[in-house]
């Protein structure tokens, strides 16, 4: 017999939003600016969205987004870990998720060699229980 859990997590993914920011800890990072590349994953129930088809059950990829670029292209941080927070604190206030994943990379980072991107990445929770 399965056993039914008490909330399913299912997942929208958002990958790959691209932005032109001014964070970094070296003067000219924050002089010059450079690129960033944002990853999110929420974590959400999305049953009744799916089994409805209504659009106001689930969460809108472009509210997000602009929340996403909000963050990046504004006031500048020293470090990508506090981009990631802001952006993580936000998607949690404003939107009906239980969960978030939030990956900030940095492809232009100042170190010497090769390398693909620099990256934090941060999961955070809501404090309380969300109710769909």
């Amino acid at each position: 017999m399965r056993r039914k859990a008490v909330f399913d997590l299912d997942k929208i993914i958002m990958s790959g939003m691209g932005f032109y920011g001014y964070h970094g800890v070296l003067p000219q990072e924050r002089e010059l600016g450079q690129n960033f590349v944002v990853d999110v994953e929420l974590q959400l129930d999305l049953r009744t969205a799916g089994e409805s088809d209504d659009p106001g059950k689930t969460v809108s990829y472009a509210d997000v987004y602009e929340v996403v670029r909000r963050v990046v292209t504004g006031a500048p941080s020293k470090l990508i870990e506090a981009v990631a927070e802001q952006i993580a604190g936000e998607v949690l206030r404003q939107f009906a998720v239980r969960q978030v994943l939030v990956r900030v990379k940095k492809p232009a980072a100042p170190v010497p060699g090769q390398f693909g991107y620099m990256a934090v990445e941060i999961v955070r929770s809501q404090t309380k229980a969300v109710t769909e």
